[in-house]
């Protein structure tokens, strides 16, 4: 067996971990030390300890730097919990139909709209102009990602039954992936830049090859539309979301059914893994939402307390919280590990499609039919800050990684750029 020697650390804010970089036979790898229960009052040395008792590649003469390392994630939250209001920064007249989608990229400088006008435009935040408009596609382009955290490609998925891959920066079409049968209305990126998941109206799932852009396989089970669809961080499962009511959880390298999550009593419309990758969370037309084990595929719990469809589910960076956000026009959070409802945001006067997490898990934004967004402070439960001037309903609303830039998304074909004083 070949030595490990560790080179360097890199830091890793949200969530918050130290990533070892190490040379193992002629090669450069990579090891994160998750640190997710981290916080401004826990004890460092208690840490450290633990840390190098259980990771080979780190001995006690390496406890100064990583003390070091952990009081400046530290000093990170401590500056994060001071975060300002947001104020608009541009709008952009985006799309000359409305928009389907927005995305950043992981720095947050570019970021993506998807339209019915078939295209999808690349934008450049800080300058709130147009990049490159990426045309193409001879429907509706409702799905669209980033290969973050790398940011240099982009995938399209639309209406019209294809899916594209892009050059991020050049806007160059690289493929167009033909497979499915119907609309194409979710996708995904694995994080290692290397498969592609498209989830369609077809009732089924494929996964691509971004080096060949061929066809790897086809996810069959599934007996309704597949709206859904997400990696976990290793990038060796996937989870499915489906009008059959069911979610699915499937082997990314022999594209078979691991478990079928079963329990919701309608349509399945949002699901997401949390950051470790042993629990999911499920939202469904039935007004709950259910916590599953993701090793046993067994349901932990059912969450009850919408009086409406839930339209979407969110982890926070940790996976220490999830949020739900439902048709009722509120919004839930929950603590994982106790499954207590923390709090409720009310407030909005529509229906709430899209909600999620700061990376610094001390915020949620929710995007309402109301035509704003807002932002609530998890710890006390309030609402923070109103963001208003969209003219039609806003489905779409994101964080960049940094926390400190929003867009949101609107049918009055716009898009808006919030940014911190």
């Amino acid at each position: 067996m070949s030595v490990a020697k560790l080179k360097k650390f890199l830091l890793r804010y949200y969530p918050p971990g130290i990533i070892l970089q190490y040379e193992q036979d002629a090669m450069m790898k990579q090891k994160p030390i998750d640190l997710l229960d981290l916080s401004q009052d826990t004890d460092v040395e208690v840490v450290l300890s633990t840390i190098i008792r259980q990771e080979p590649l780190l001995s006690e003469q390496r406890r100064p730097a990583l003390r070091k390392l952990v009081h400046r994630l530290q000093e990170k939250m401590a500056t994060d919990v001071n975060q300002s209001n947001f104020s608009l920064f541009k709008v952009l007249r985006a799309h000359i139909l409305p928009l389907t989608n927005c995305a950043f990229n992981k720095s947050g400088d570019r970021f993506i709209t998807g339209s019915y006008d078939r295209t999808c435009k690349v934008w450049d935040t800080y300058r709130g102009e147009e990049v490159h408009t990426l045309e193409g596609h001879k429907n509706v382009v409702y799905a669209i990602a980033f290969n973050n955290p790398f940011g240099d490609k982009i995938v399209t998925g639309s209406f019209d039954k294809t899916c594209k891959l892009w050059d991020a920066y050049s806007g160059e079409l690289y493929y167009t992936l033909r497979g499915h049968a119907t609309e194409i209305v979710c996708l995904s990126f694995n994080p290692h830049s290397t498969v592609i998941a498209t989830g369609s109206m077809d009732n089924t799932a494929k996964l691509w090859d971004v080096e060949t852009g061929v066809e790897k396989s086809t996810l069959l089970g599934h007996t309704a539309e597949i709206v859904s669809l997400n990696f976990n961080n290793d990038g060796n499962l996937i989870i499915t979301g489906s009008f059959d009511h069911d979610s699915k959880i499937w082997d990314v390298r022999t594209g078979q059914c691991v478990h079928t999550l079963s329990g919701h009593r309608g349509e399945v419309s949002s699901t997401q893994f949390n950051f470790a990758g042993t629990l999911c969370v499920s939202g469904s037309i039935d007004c709950t939402c259910r916590l599953w084990d993701v090793r046993t595929g067994r349901c932990m719990s059912v969450k009850r307390g919408h009086t409406d469809e839930v339209l979407d589910v969110a982890f926070d960076a940790c996976g220490n919280k999830f949020v739900s956000a439902s048709a009722d026009g509120t919004a839930r959070v929950y603590n994982t590990m106790t499954g207590a409802c923390l709090h409720s945001f009310v407030g909005h006067e529509g229906e709430i499609s899209k909600t999620s997490f700061n990376p610094q898990g001390t915020r949620v934004i929710t995007a309402s039919s109301d035509r704003s967004c807002r932002i609530w402070d998890v710890e006390e439960g309030q609402c923070l800050q109103v963001l208003e001037g969209h003219t039609d309903e806003i489905f779409s609303c994101a964080f960049n990684y940094e926390g400190d830039f929003i867009i949101t998304g609107s049918k009055d074909n716009t898009c808006r750029i919030w940014r911190t004083a």
